[in-house]
């Protein structure tokens, strides 16, 4: 169908309006344009709205699901473990507290690269006194698994529960 406008055969009825709404410059008021003072205001209401939707957004992200007491027992207990294991020093207790293959830095590391070149990287002085006392944040993935992250600096540490319990799994980019 041919717009109205574009039709040569029909004459279009002259309302002194323009196809898209404002009066021409013909007529005496123009409804199309606002002052400055209610474009500021309009654009201040429009703002807040979205920082209102941006804010409550956010406290909703910000509460963190608990764990369920019995998980949240096993992991403090094996985090006494790792956490003396680490301020130790101590390589072949963290590795037989670790996962492995263990993935960091998106690289699968087996027995000897973790105990060798990965754990001088990872355990870092400042990364232990910062695993000794940071708080884990727990997490339920979509599969069911049970996990905790430490995050320390730019990296986090991920712990996760399989059928042997927790053990440290994997590092990352805290982004």
């Amino acid at each position: 169908m041919v717009p109205r406008e574009a039709r040569a055969d029909q004459a279009v009825p002259d309302t002194g309006q323009a196809p898209h709404g404002r009066l021409m410059s013909g007529s005496t008021r123009d409804y199309g344009t606002m002052s400055s003072n209610r474009r500021r205001t309009a654009f201040a209401a429009a703002s807040g709205l979205v920082l209102a939707a941006f804010s409550a957004g956010a406290a909703v992200a910000q509460q963190q699901l608990a764990a369920p007491p019995a998980v949240a027992a096993e992991f403090r207990q094996f985090l006494v473990s790792f956490r003396q294991a680490v301020q130790a020093n101590d390589r072949a207790a963290v590795t037989s507290l670790t996962r492995l293959p263990m993935l960091h830095t998106s690289d699968l590391h087996d027995r000897a690269a973790f105990e060798g070149r990965v754990y001088r990287q990872i355990f870092t002085t400042r990364n232990r006194t910062c695993l000794r006392t940071a708080r884990p944040v727990y997490d339920r993935s979509g599969d069911g698994t049970d996990s905790f992250m430490i995050f320390c600096g730019d990296m986090y540490f991920l712990f996760t529960k399989k059928t042997d319990g927790f053990r440290f799994a994997e590092t990352g980019v805290n982004d």
